[in-house]
C-alpha cells in the first residue's frame, strides 16, 4: 500500500469542510430577472404585475415601479407586464442564465377609450318598467344590449344603467355576441327621519368583488352598469388604519365624523372595525376543497387559465398541516385530486395544470360532491371550506336553486363554509354568486387579473380564508336632538330589521383574521340647510303628543353631546351566543374636514355614487374623488390606492368621451 503524503492528509479536513457546507460545489442553476415598469412619460407604475408566462413566477412592482423575479431556472422566457388602465405588454425571448441577473424594463401605454364601430339599436321586445313607460333609458356599455329579467335581475347593460352625464340609447359593438351578464337590482338606501327611525341595523359585508369587477369594465373602456356598483364593497376593497384589538374581543370598533365632501351642510360618519391579525403558524389547519368549473363557458383566457393562476398563488401559501382536494364539474362532477397535504405542492400544482374546459355546467352536482369530500375529512376546530371558482353560469344539474341554497345553509351550520371566486365576462352571474357566498358564511371576490389573484390569496390570505367572528351585526342609534336624518351608504342587500340585532338565530356576516370593515353614513344635522326629503309616515294616533321644544322629556341632558351610538354583536367561533360591544360618537369627536384614511374612504364612496349616477351624489364628481384620493393616498405599500387614482382618471376620460359623442 502506497504511503499518503503528509500534505495530502492536511488537505482532507479542509476539503471536508467545503463539501459539507450547504450548497457547496453545487452548480448555480437559477438566475434572476429585475427591472422597472413605467408609463410612456417615464413615471413609475406601482403594483403592476410582471409574470413569467407559463410558470408560477410572478412579482409586483413597488412604489418606485421596480420588480424582482428570483430563482428562475436558466432558459428563454416570455415576460408579461399588466396594470389597470394600461395595455398589457409581452416581451419574448428573455434569456436567463444560471447564476446571472437579467434586466428587462417595461414601458406601458395607457389603455385607449373604446367606442369605435358602435351600432345603436333599440332594445328588442321589451319596454322599460319605469314611470315613463316605454321610453328607453341609458346604457353606455359597448358589447351589450339591454335586457332586464322580470325577477328584478339586470344585465350588464341594464336600462337602469347610467352615468353622471345623462342617459343614452342601448348600444353594442358591431359583430359582438349578446351579453348575458346579470346583476341584482340595487335600490339605494334613502334618508330616514331620525325621530321616526332612530335605529339603523345591518350585517357587515367583507365581500370586495364589486371593485375588481368595476375595474374590469373601466380598463376595457366602458362605464359599468349601475347595479354592478356596490359602494360598500368598493370602500372595503381597501384596508384602513384602525386600532389593533388588545382586549378580550377579536376586533375593535371606532367611529368619527366630518363634513360630507359632496354636501358640506351634512356630516359623514365613518365606522371602522379592525380584526385581530394572526401569524400563519397560529392559524388552525385547513381542510380545503377547490371546486372548479371546467365547463365549456370557462375556456377563455380570463376564466380557467386565470383560475389556475389564482390557485397556484394559494398553493404556495399552504402549510404541511393543510389539506387540499380538487373537485371539478362540467357535464358531470368528479374528484380529480383526493385530500393531499400542503407540503406536496408539486402534486397539487400538477393536478391543477391538467384541467381543461369543455361541456355543460352541472354546478349543483359539483357543490354537493365538494361538500361531501369536505365532510369526510372534516377537521374539528379547523378551517373547513369549499372554494368555488366559476363564471356563475349554472345551467345544468340544478333541480332547484332554493334546494341548492338550503344545502349551503345546512353545511354552514355543520361548520363548512363556502368562498366564491368569480371569473370572466359575457355570461357572468354576479347576483347568484354573491348570494351563494352569503348563505355559505364565506366571502365573494371577482378576479379579473393575476394581480387580483395575488391580492386575494397572497396579501390577504388569512382574512380571505380564516374566520375569527361569526354573525357580525351593527346597529346604530341616532340622537334626534342632533341628527335630523341619516342615510347608510351602500349595504342595501345587508339591511336587517331592528329586532334582528338581538336575535342570535339571524344569520349575518363573518369577519376574517386581519380584516378591516368600513361603513359610512351621511347625516343631516338638526338646523342644517338641506333639500333632502325624508321618508315619513302619517301622524300616529296613539303616541304622545308634542314634547317640550328643548326635547328635555326625550333626550337626557347627559346625552346631549352625543351624535350616535354604535352597537355591535358577534358570535365567537365556538359559541352560539352573541357578545355585545358599544361605541359612542360625541360632538368633540368630529373633524373640521376629512383627511387621511377617512378622505380616501370618502373618495371611493364619492366615485361609486358618480358611477351609479346616484340621486344623493350632491356635488360629487370624478374630479372630487381624485382630490380626496390623492389627499388620502398615504404610504400605499402595495400600490392599490395609486391604482384607484388611475382608475378614476380612466373613468373621467370615458365620461368625457361619452359626453362629447
Amino acid at each position: 500500500m502506497r504511503a499518503v503524503h503528509p500534505r495530502a492528509l492536511a488537505i482532507v479536513p479542509a476539503l471536508a469542510l467545503i463539501l459539507f457546507q450547504p450548497g457547496a460545489l453545487r452548480p448555480a442553476k437559477d438566475g434572476a430577472i429585475i427591472g422597472n415598469v413605467r408609463d410612456q412619460a417615464g413615471a413609475p407604475i406601482a403594483n403592476a404585475l410582471v409574470a413569467v408566462v407559463g410558470t408560477a413566477h410572478t412579482a409586483h412592482t413597488n412604489a418606485a415601479g421596480r420588480y424582482e423575479l428570483r430563482r428562475i431556472p436558466a432558459g428563454t422566457y416570455t415576460l408579461r407586464a399588466a396594470s389597470a388602465g394600461y395595455r398589457t405588454r409581452r416581451i419574448d425571448d428573455v434569456s436567463v442564465r444560471a447564476g446571472a441577473t437579467t434586466r428587462q424594463d417595461f414601458s406601458l401605454a395607457a389603455a385607449p377609450v373604446e367606442g369605435q364601430d358602435i351600432v345603436v339599436e333599440a332594445d328588442p321586445g321589451r319596454a322599460t318598467r319605469d314611470e315613463a313607460g316605454a321610453k328607453q333609458r341609458a346604457a353606455v356599455h359597448p358589447g351589450a344590449v339591454a335586457t332586464e329579467q322580470a325577477s328584478g335581475v339586470s344585465s350588464a347593460a341594464s336600462p337602469e344603467y347610467g352615468n353622471a352625464h345623462g342617459r343614452r340609447p342601448d348600444i353594442r359593438r358591431r359583430g359582438e355576441p349578446w351579453n348575458t351578464e346579470e346583476y341584482s337590482r340595487i335600490y339605494e338606501n334613502r334618508f330616514l327621519d331620525a325621530r321616526a327611525n332612530p335605529l339603523s341595523t345591518f350585517s357587515i359585508d367583507v365581500d370586495r368583488a364589486s371593485y375588481s369587477n368595476v375595474r374590469r369594465f373601466l380598463t376595457q373602456g366602458q362605464l359599468p352598469p349601475a347595479d354592478a356598483v356596490r359602494i360598500e364593497e368598493m370602500v372595503n376593497y381597501f384596508t384602513y388604519e384602525y386600532a389593533e384589538p388588545t382586549g378580550e374581543h377579536p376586533f375593535t370598533v371606532a367611529a368619527d365624523l366630518a363634513p360630507a365632501p359632496w354636501n358640506p351642510e351634512h356630516r359623514l360618519v365613518r365606522i371602522g372595525l379592525q380584526g385581530k391579525r394572526y401569524a400563519s403558524r397560529a392559524l388552525p389547519p385547513s381542510n380545503l376543497v377547490f371546486l372548479i368549473d371546467v365547463s365549456g363557458s370557462m375556456q377563455s383566457d380570463d376564466k380557467l387559465p386565470l383560475v389556475k393562476q389564482a390557485f397556484r398563488v394559494l398553493v404556495r401559501q399552504l402549510r404541511p398541516q393543510d389539506r387540499v382536494a380538487i373537485v371539478v364539474y362540467a357535464g358531470s362532477a368528479g374528484l380529480v385530486l383526493p385530500p393531499t397535504s400542503g407540503d406536496e405542492r408539486e402534486t397539487i400544482l400538477a393536478a391543477i395544470e391538467r384541467l381543461e374546459a369543455g361541456g355543460s355546467t352541472a354546478g349543483g352536482a359539483g357543490i354537493r360532491l365538494a361538500y361531501e369530500v369536505a365532510r369526510r375529512h372534516f377537521v374539528h376546530e379547523g378551517n373547513n371550506r369549499v372554494i368555488l371558482a366559476t363564471d356563475g353560469d349554472f345551467n345544468v344539474g340544478v333541480s332547484s336553486e332554493g334546494e341548492l341554497v338550503r344545502l349551503i345553509e345546512q353545511k354552514r351550520t355543520e361548520g363548512t363554509y363556502l368562498t366564491v371566486l368569480g371569473f370572466g365576462t359575457g355570461n357572468y352571474k354576479d347576483g347568484r354568486m354573491e348570494q351563494l357566498a352569503d348563505k355559505g358564511n364565506g366571502n365573494y371576490a371577482y378576479i379579473d387579473n393575476a394581480m387580483e389573484a395575488h391580492k386575494v390569496f397572497g396579501e390577504e390570505l388569512t382574512s380571505t380564508l380564516f374566520t375569527i367572528a361569526r354573525d357580525v351585526k351593527l346597529q346604530v342609534e341616532f340622537n334626534p336632538a342632533l341628527v335630523r336624518g341619516y342615510r347608510l351608504i351602500g349595504y342595501e342587500n345587508r339591511m336587517l330589521a331592528k329586532e334582528d340585532f338581538n336575535d342570535d338565530t339571524k344569520d349575518a356576516g363573518e369577519l376574517g383574521a386581519g380584516h378591516t370593515v368600513t361603513a359610512l353614513y351621511e347625516i343631516v344635522p338638526v338646523g342644517a340647510e338641506s333639500d333632502v326629503s325624508f321618508t315619513s309616515v302619517d301622524e300616529l294616533r296613539y303616541q304622545r303628543e308634542a314634547v317640550d321644544e328643548d326635547e328635555s322629556e326625550v333626550i337626557r341632558p347627559a346625552h346631549r353631546d352625543e351624535w350616535l351610538t354604535v352597537k355591535l354583536r358577534y358570535k365567537p367561533l365556538q359559541s352560539d351566543r352573541s357578545r355585545l360591544l358599544a361605541h359612542t360618537v360625541r360632538v368633540r369627536d368630529g373633524r373640521s374636514e376629512v383627511s387621511g384614511d377617512f378622505a380616501f374612504a370618502a373618495a371611493v364612496a364619492s366615485f361609486g355614487m358618480v358611477l351609479r349616477d346616484s340621486e344623493f351624489k350632491g356635488s360629487a364628481s370624478f374630479a372630487q374623488a381624485l382630490r380626496l384620493a390623492r389627499a388620502g393616498r398615504g404610504a400605499d405599500e402595495h400600490g392599490h390606492r395609486s391604482e384607484f387614482i388611475r382608475l378614476v382618471e380612466t373613468a373621467q376620460s370615458i365620461g368625457i368621451a361619452v359626453r362629447e359623442e
